[in-house]
Formats: structure tokens, C-alpha cells, sequence
């Protein structure tokens, strides 16, 4: 079998955080989430690049869910990253996340869901699979509505009603 040297599950994966990227960006120029939108962001706290405090980082050392919603300041998005500030039990704090180390994007407003293997190390990255997960159809937020936040790495499966899993690792031919 011939092998990949395109490695088109890494083109996808950065095709689809331009999505996150541009809806970033445009909540920075206005300085606020049009309507009813409100987005939950999954990231890996020991990722290259990723700036928290160090109590944030011993409270989550593998991974994190932030809320962008109503109370966030000096959002500024780069090609490569976002950093943001909010508070977190009154403190407020700066982050720095590289869109790299996002591991799930989710907008509860229209059930828009993106999920994302992020490999730990560059050498774990050709041995991990790229999976890419995308939920459009409609999701039964009713926990969310009730103010709790959907789990990071949960105990569930990760499918949603409706939800169809992509693995572009299905794709890819082996050597």
C-alpha cells in the first residue's frame, strides 16, 4: 500500500480549526457573541505553547473546558493561537491556547460540536489516528440548559443522537 506523504487527516484537522479560528476572530473585532452563541473549549493544559497559571494547571494537569460566554476580555486571535482572559472563582486570569492543542469545540446555541485528537508528542502523532467528529444535527442540551457543562473526556461514548463519527484514519492507507 502506498503511504499518505499528503496526510490529508492533518489537512482536514486544519481546515476545520480555521473554523474555530475565524469564529474567534470575529468575536475579537466585535467584542462580544452575536445572539444566543456561547462556546465550550476543550484543551490540552500540558500542550506546546498552552500559558495558564500554575494553580490552573495543578487543578487540571491533562485537560480543560473554558467558557466563552458572557464575561471574557482581551480575546486576540493569531494564526497559530487565542489568548483570552476570564475568571475563574473571582481571579481573573490570562490564558494562551494554540489551536493545535484544542481537543473539542461546542456551541450549545446550535448544537455545532467539533472533537479533535491531539497527539501528546510529535512522535505520537504518526501513531495516533486523526479523528475528526462534527455534530450539526440536533443534540439534546437539556444539561446544558440546566447550567451544567458538558464533560471534557467523559463517561459516555462521545456520540451525540445523530451523530455520525468520521475517522479519516479509515481513509488513509497503511504501510
Amino acid at each position: 500500500m502506498a503511504q499518505d506523504h499528503i496526510r490529508y487527516d492533518i489537512l482536514a484537522q486544519d481546515a476545520l480549526r480555521s473554523v474555530i479560528r475565524k469564529v474567534l476572530s470575529e468575536v475579537a473585532a466585535t467584542g462580544h457573541l452575536p445572539g444566543d452563541h456561547h462556546f465550550f473549549i476543550t484543551f490540552l493544559t500540558g500542550a506546546p505553547g498552552v500559558r495558564i497559571s500554575q494553580h490552573l494547571k495543578a487543578k487540571y494537569p491533562e485537560q480543560m473546558t473554558i467558557v466563552i460566554q458572557h464575561q471574557f476580555w482581551d480575546l486576540k486571535v493569531t494564526d497559530s493561537q487565542f489568548e483570552i482572559g476570564l475568571s475563574f472563582s473571582d481571579t481573573p486570569e490570562k490564558l494562551v491556547i494554540p489551536f493545535n492543542a484544542i481537543r473539542g469545540f461546542y456551541d450549545p446555541s446550535v448544537s455545532f460540536e467539533l472533537e479533535f485528537d491531539v497527539a501528546a508528542s510529535e512522535e505520537e502523532e504518526d501513531e495516533q489516528s486523526a479523528e475528526v467528529t462534527a455534530y450539526p444535527a440536533a443534540v439534546d442540551t437539556a444539561a446544558d440548559d440546566a447550567g451544567d457543562a458538558p464533560k471534557a473526556g467523559g463517561d459516555d461514548d462521545g456520540k451525540k443522537p445523530g451523530a455520525s463519527v468520521v475517522s479519516l484514519d479509515s481513509f488513509r492507507k497503511k504501510n
